[in-house]
């Protein structure tokens, strides 16, 4: 049996988010049957981490085992001829059995976009979240945003349904930037909670729109409690944006085809002018 690794992207409507399900089409479901066609026996594939219904992936990192003798390329190209548009696998490659796409990872990034514009904009509805009422006030969200960094019990940012076995989360960094008319909030941590960082937009919009204080984030925090939260910001404003592993993993990984990002380079540049 040879374990290999891909990097997978995705537009959020491709699928009912990530993970496989029964009756429903999801990201994962269409994914394991491509490489099954290719490997001509089944095949189930393990990410590094499960995206929601909407949220749209530049990289997601999988790994799969099989018996079946392929080449990378012949991964890559013979899966996307069976998978939509809106997911493509971008790289494979062969690594050791000691990598696991989820518990190997020693960090995840997601990148969350706001279009500040009094009219909204038919190529980027379901790329940002749509923001008529004004600019934010980005001082404020960054003075916010300084009360959640390392490591914390992050209950009032957990969904009702996440399964992770306790809350606490470490969390790296969140850059707030405005391009134009774009914002980007880019979150860094170990690891995500279910609906967190849609959660914490869901605060930060609020506090940035001068409906609620700075404080606000920390009273948040500290009280552990979901109710007592903002609301969970639109699914379809993120993006899994990059998964780090460590050495002597990085030696295959940096062999991948790094990936085109529209979401970096393309349609929010256009419409950053």
């Amino acid at each position: 049996m040879q374990r290999w690794v891909a990097q997978i992207q995705y537009h959020g409507s491709a699928g009912h988010g990530w993970q496989k399900q029964k009756e429903t089409e999801t990201i994962q479901n269409q994914v394991d049957l491509a490489l099954s066609s290719v490997a001509a026996e089944p095949i189930e594939t393990v990410c590094a981490g499960r995206t929601d219904a909407g949220v749209h992936a530049v990289s997601q990192i999988v790994h799969f085992d099989t018996a079946a003798h392929r080449t990378a390329q012949s991964w890559v190209l013979g899966a996307n001829k069976h998978l939509p548009h809106g997911i493509k696998l971008k790289g494979v490659g062969a690594i050791d059995k000691e990598f696991h796409a989820r518990f190997s990872a020693k960090s995840r990034q997601y990148k969350y976009y706001l279009y500040e514009h009094p009219l909204a904009n038919p190529f980027l509805v379901d790329r940002a979240w749509w923001l008529p009422h004004g600019k934010l006030c980005l001082e404020k969200m960054r003075h916010a945003a300084n009360f959640w960094l390392g490591e914390q019990d992050f209950s009032s940012f957990r969904a009702s349904d996440c399964q992770a076995k306790h809350p606490v989360r470490r969390l790296l960094g969140i850059d707030i930037q405005r391009k134009g008319s774009i914002v980007v909030i880019t979150v860094s941590a170990n690891a995500f909670l279910h609906h967190m960082v849609r959660n914490m937009i869901g605060v930060l919009v609020p506090i940035g729109s001068h409906r609620a204080p700075v404080d606000w984030a920390n009273e948040v925090l500290q009280l552990k409690n979901r109710s007592k939260a903002g609301i969970t910001a639109p699914a379809h404003g993120l993006f899994l944006q990059d998964v780090f592993y460590p050495y002597p993993w990085t030696k295959v990984l940096n062999r991948l085809p790094k990936p085109d990002s529209l979401a970096d380079d393309g349609v929010f540049a256009y419409y950053d002018k």
